[in-house]
């Protein structure tokens, strides 16, 4: 009579995820199929990611896919194939988004910090310098800048603390008296009208003062209503609180006229 085959039914009593091996007549082996271990009646599937990450790079995520198979996927903040990861760094394009003024650090994943440079203020994505140079580099302001410079007014450049109320450009160049006081050689004394020492006065200040004195010497009159800041009854704050290291800046929409 033929030998009892110990493997015949239901594998054996083998795992299903065993192979059954016949030995001596009647006896039989349980072996676990590949991608799993255990004792072949019980065969549990190899995660590889529990050892040594799968291989994969220390910052890359292991994910099992099958039995002892897995993915390897580089992290947030690193680039590569997940066996190599490489940091991607924030600093490296565009400056982080930091302000062209401003040092980028790369700190942690996906985090960096912006800092104004020596001589700028700011919060990092926007640094201004003195206002000076500000006025330059805001066409708002730009032809206030140009009308400073021809007069050769450099009282702004100075450690101030100061306050500008600054004219549009469009309205310095459209109003027809500016060519009349340049030619009187008044212009200067309209200019310097238009500045305050002393005190760097952002908008919320302006609201509690009635009159500032200017450092053309003429007082300036404020009224503050409706949420509106006038000065001597008809140039308009429209923009405000550009500040740099010695002041602020404010656009109006009309010459203050001494």
């Amino acid at each position: 009579s033929s030998a009892i085959d110990a493997c015949k039914t239901s594998n054996g009593g083998c795992s299903a995820k065993a192979e059954c091996r016949r030995t001596t007549p009647g006896n039989r082996a349980c072996v676990c199929n590949a991608g799993y271990t255990g004792d072949g009646i019980v065969c549990m599937e190899i995660n590889p990611c529990l050892e040594s990450n799968g291989g994969c790079d220390r910052n890359a995520e292991c994910t099992q896919t099958g039995p002892n198979q897995a993915v390897c996927n580089c992290l947030k903040g690193y680039s590569g194939d997940g066996k190599r990861c490489t940091y991607i760094s924030l600093c490296s394009q565009n400056n982080g988004g930091c302000s062209e003024f401003a040092t980028c650090n790369d700190t942690e994943l996906t985090e960096r910090t912006c800092t104004c440079k020596r001589n700028y203020i700011g919060d990092g994505f926007k640094c201004r310098g003195n206002i000076f140079q500000e006025l330059l580099r805001d066409s708002n302001t730009s032809r206030f800048y140009f009308h400073l410079e021809a007069l050769s007014i450099r009282d702004i450049a100075g450690p101030g603390p100061f306050t500008l109320f600054v004219p549009r450009t469009d309205v310095l160049n459209s109003d027809p008296r500016v060519k009349d006081w340049v030619a009187k050689g008044v212009m200067a004394q309209v200019l310097r009208y238009h500045m305050v020492g002393c005190a760097s006065l952002l908008y919320s200040d302006l609201t509690t003062i009635t009159n500032i004195t200017s450092l053309h010497g003429d007082q300036i009159h404020i009224h503050y209503s409706q949420n509106s800041l006038v000065l001597n009854n008809k140039a308009e704050i429209i923009l405000s609180d550009a500040v740099g290291t010695n002041g602020v800046i404010h656009v109006i929409n009309q010459i203050l006229i001494p």
